[in-house]
Protein backbone atom coordinates (compact mmCIF):
# COMPACT_ATOMS: atom_id res chain seq x y z
CA UNK A 1 0.00 0.00 0.00
CA UNK A 2 1.61 3.29 -1.04
CA UNK A 3 1.63 5.99 1.62
CA UNK A 4 1.55 9.75 1.85
CA UNK A 5 4.05 11.11 4.38
CA UNK A 6 3.44 14.67 5.58
CA UNK A 7 6.65 15.89 7.18
CA UNK A 8 7.34 19.16 8.97
CA UNK A 9 10.69 20.87 9.06
CA UNK A 10 12.65 20.44 12.29
CA UNK A 11 14.35 23.19 14.34
CA UNK A 12 15.35 26.43 12.61
CA UNK A 13 17.97 29.13 13.11
CA UNK A 14 15.89 32.13 14.20
CA UNK A 15 17.32 35.32 12.73
CA UNK A 16 15.23 38.46 13.21
CA UNK A 17 17.18 40.17 10.40
CA UNK A 18 15.93 37.55 7.90
CA UNK A 19 12.32 37.03 6.78
CA UNK A 20 10.75 33.98 8.48
CA UNK A 21 10.26 32.30 5.09
CA UNK A 22 14.06 32.41 4.55
CA UNK A 23 15.11 30.88 7.88
CA UNK A 24 17.36 27.83 7.57
CA UNK A 25 17.60 24.70 9.67
CA UNK A 26 19.88 24.87 12.68
CA UNK A 27 22.36 22.07 13.47
CA UNK A 28 19.80 20.12 15.54
CA UNK A 29 17.30 20.40 12.68
CA UNK A 30 19.86 19.17 10.15
CA UNK A 31 20.82 16.24 12.38
CA UNK A 32 17.18 15.24 12.89
CA UNK A 33 16.39 15.47 9.17
CA UNK A 34 19.40 13.27 8.37
CA UNK A 35 18.28 10.74 10.98
CA UNK A 36 14.80 10.58 9.46
CA UNK A 37 16.31 10.13 5.98
CA UNK A 38 17.76 6.84 7.26
CA UNK A 39 14.54 5.79 9.03
CA UNK A 40 12.51 2.90 7.65
CA UNK A 41 9.41 5.11 7.48
CA UNK A 42 11.11 7.09 4.70
CA UNK A 43 12.51 4.08 2.82
CA UNK A 44 9.67 3.72 0.29
CA UNK A 45 9.53 7.36 -0.82
CA UNK A 46 9.86 7.75 -4.59
CA UNK A 47 8.80 11.42 -4.93
CA UNK A 48 9.35 14.38 -2.65
CA UNK A 49 7.76 17.83 -2.71
CA UNK A 50 8.43 20.78 -0.43
CA UNK A 51 7.01 24.19 0.20
CA UNK A 52 9.08 27.05 -1.23
CA UNK A 53 10.09 28.21 2.26
CA UNK A 54 13.81 27.74 2.94
CA UNK A 55 13.44 25.58 6.08
CA UNK A 56 11.20 23.11 4.21
CA UNK A 57 13.52 23.11 1.18
CA UNK A 58 16.53 22.45 3.43
CA UNK A 59 14.69 19.53 5.03
CA UNK A 60 13.62 18.18 1.66
CA UNK A 61 17.13 18.39 0.25
CA UNK A 62 18.56 16.41 3.18
CA UNK A 63 15.84 13.77 2.83
CA UNK A 64 16.08 13.58 -0.96
CA UNK A 65 19.87 13.22 -0.95
CA UNK A 66 19.56 9.95 0.97
CA UNK A 67 17.56 8.39 -1.88
CA UNK A 68 18.95 10.40 -4.81
CA UNK A 69 15.55 12.00 -5.44
CA UNK A 70 14.84 15.35 -7.06
CA UNK A 71 13.18 17.96 -4.86
CA UNK A 72 10.09 19.49 -6.35
CA UNK A 73 8.44 22.61 -4.89
CA UNK A 74 4.88 23.86 -4.65
CA UNK A 75 4.18 27.30 -3.22
CA UNK A 76 0.78 26.21 -1.84
CA UNK A 77 2.51 23.80 0.57
CA UNK A 78 3.68 26.85 2.54
CA UNK A 79 2.74 27.66 6.11
CA UNK A 80 -0.31 29.77 6.85
CA UNK A 81 0.43 33.35 5.79
CA UNK A 82 1.38 35.25 8.94
CA UNK A 83 3.21 38.08 7.20
CA UNK A 84 0.76 40.66 8.57
CA UNK A 85 2.37 40.35 12.00
CA UNK A 86 5.79 38.97 11.13
CA UNK A 87 7.81 37.33 13.89
CA UNK A 88 6.07 37.14 17.25
CA UNK A 89 7.85 36.27 20.51
CA UNK A 90 7.04 32.72 21.68
CA UNK A 91 4.31 33.62 24.19
CA UNK A 92 2.54 35.93 21.72
CA UNK A 93 2.92 33.37 18.94
CA UNK A 94 1.35 30.59 21.04
CA UNK A 95 -1.65 32.83 21.85
CA UNK A 96 -1.96 33.74 18.17
CA UNK A 97 -1.80 30.07 17.11
CA UNK A 98 -4.49 29.24 19.68
CA UNK A 99 -6.72 31.95 18.16
CA UNK A 100 -5.93 30.77 14.60
CA UNK A 101 -7.19 27.26 15.38
CA UNK A 102 -10.03 28.29 17.72
CA UNK A 103 -11.59 30.72 15.22
CA UNK A 104 -10.87 29.06 11.87
CA UNK A 105 -13.02 31.48 9.83
CA UNK A 106 -11.51 34.60 11.41
CA UNK A 107 -8.24 36.24 10.48
CA UNK A 108 -5.94 36.87 13.43
CA UNK A 109 -4.54 40.40 12.87
CA UNK A 110 -4.44 39.92 9.09
CA UNK A 111 -3.27 36.28 9.00
CA UNK A 112 -4.65 33.87 6.42
CA UNK A 113 -7.57 32.08 8.11
CA UNK A 114 -7.32 28.42 9.07
CA UNK A 115 -10.16 27.59 6.65
CA UNK A 116 -8.33 29.33 3.77
CA UNK A 117 -5.02 27.63 4.63
CA UNK A 118 -6.75 24.25 4.91
CA UNK A 119 -8.38 24.65 1.50
CA UNK A 120 -5.06 25.67 -0.05
CA UNK A 121 -3.02 22.79 1.39
CA UNK A 122 -5.74 20.27 0.54
CA UNK A 123 -5.96 21.49 -3.07
CA UNK A 124 -2.16 21.45 -3.47
CA UNK A 125 -1.93 17.93 -2.03
CA UNK A 126 -4.70 16.68 -4.31
CA UNK A 127 -2.99 18.25 -7.35
CA UNK A 128 0.35 16.62 -6.48
CA UNK A 129 -1.22 13.22 -5.79
CA UNK A 130 -3.17 13.28 -9.05
CA UNK A 131 0.16 13.55 -10.93
CA UNK A 132 2.02 11.04 -8.75
CA UNK A 133 3.25 7.74 -10.09
CA UNK A 134 5.27 5.48 -7.86
CA UNK A 135 5.34 4.29 -4.31
CA UNK A 136 5.36 6.52 -1.25
CA UNK A 137 5.02 10.27 -1.68
CA UNK A 138 6.51 12.75 0.81
CA UNK A 139 5.41 16.35 1.33
CA UNK A 140 7.71 18.53 3.43
CA UNK A 141 5.65 21.35 4.82
CA UNK A 142 4.85 23.12 8.10
CA UNK A 143 3.06 22.40 11.37
CA UNK A 144 -0.14 24.41 11.08
CA UNK A 145 -0.96 23.44 7.49
CA UNK A 146 0.11 19.84 8.15
CA UNK A 147 -2.37 19.76 11.00
CA UNK A 148 -5.09 21.37 8.90
CA UNK A 149 -4.55 18.76 6.18
CA UNK A 150 -4.71 15.94 8.75
CA UNK A 151 -8.00 17.37 10.08
CA UNK A 152 -9.47 17.59 6.56
CA UNK A 153 -8.47 14.05 5.61
CA UNK A 154 -9.55 12.50 8.91
CA UNK A 155 -12.92 14.29 8.99
CA UNK A 156 -12.06 16.12 12.23
CA UNK A 157 -12.89 19.76 12.90
CA UNK A 158 -10.05 22.27 12.87
CA UNK A 159 -8.64 22.12 16.39
CA UNK A 160 -5.19 22.75 17.80
CA UNK A 161 -5.42 19.57 19.86
CA UNK A 162 -4.38 17.77 16.64
CA UNK A 163 -1.31 20.00 16.15
CA UNK A 164 2.22 18.61 16.20
CA UNK A 165 3.83 18.83 19.66
CA UNK A 166 6.94 20.59 18.27
CA UNK A 167 8.82 21.05 15.01
CA UNK A 168 10.06 18.00 13.11
CA UNK A 169 7.18 15.52 13.01
CA UNK A 170 5.35 13.49 10.38
CA UNK A 171 2.12 11.59 9.86
CA UNK A 172 1.12 8.99 7.30
CA UNK A 173 -1.97 8.35 5.19
CA UNK A 174 -2.98 5.67 2.71
CA UNK A 175 -2.08 7.27 -0.62
CA UNK A 176 -5.08 5.74 -2.40
CA UNK A 177 -7.82 6.65 0.09
CA UNK A 178 -6.00 9.53 1.84
CA UNK A 179 -7.22 8.20 5.15
CA UNK A 180 -4.66 9.07 7.84
CA UNK A 181 -2.99 5.99 9.30
CA UNK A 182 -1.22 7.79 12.15
CA UNK A 183 -1.15 10.99 14.11
CA UNK A 184 2.03 13.03 14.49
CA UNK A 185 5.27 11.11 15.13
CA UNK A 186 8.72 12.57 15.80
CA UNK A 187 11.24 12.41 12.94
CA UNK A 188 13.90 11.50 15.49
Amino acid sequence: MPRLLVITHPEVAIDLEVPVTDWTLDETGRRRAAAFAADGAFAGVTKLWTSTERKARDTGEILAASRNLPVQQHVALGENDRSATGFLPREEFEAAADAFFALPNTSFRGWETAVEAQRRIHEATTCIINKHEGNDLALVTHGAVGTLLWCALSGQPIDRKYDQPSQGHYWQADLLTLKPLTGWRSIG
